[in-house]
């Protein structure tokens, strides 16, 4: 159970971290429908587009290698527990969730920072 946990974390992790690096340094040139991070919001116009990728990027760079380093230890410290079974289940909880609140963390930054016609505030 302890090598499926830490390789299921570490494909949820990387991934995060992949997809973060990928929306950070090379992110959809064009507003499509079909890869990106794809909200009404985002795609108002190439600012909103670049600027809900960039961040987006940011959160799940982080948030992914913070969670490889985090649940790797918390795995190991809890392998030969009682309640292993319930940290996994736990923990892969924590990562979907994280996975999902870099919508509402996006969409916030995004309200912040343009107008509803997708216009910088300054």
């Amino acid at each position: 159970m302890l090598i499926f946990a830490l390789i299921y974390t570490l494909i949820m992790s990387f991934t995060m971290i992949g997809f973060g690096l990928i929306f950070i340094k090379n992110p959809p040139k064009e507003i499509n429908s079909t890869f990106g991070y794809r909200t009404k919001m985002s795609s108002k116009n190439n600012d909103t587009w670049s600027f809900a990728h960039r961040y987006a990027g940011k959160v799940w760079l982080l948030s992914g290698g913070g969670n490889a380093i985090l649940f790797i230890i918390v795995l190991n410290i809890f392998k030969n527990s009682s309640v292993f079974e319930s940290i996994v289940n736990t923990i892969t909880s924590i990562q979907i969730g994280i996975l999902l609140l870099v919508i509402p963390f996006t969409e916030i930054a995004l309200k912040k920072t343009f107008d509803k016609d997708g216009k910088r505030k300054f």
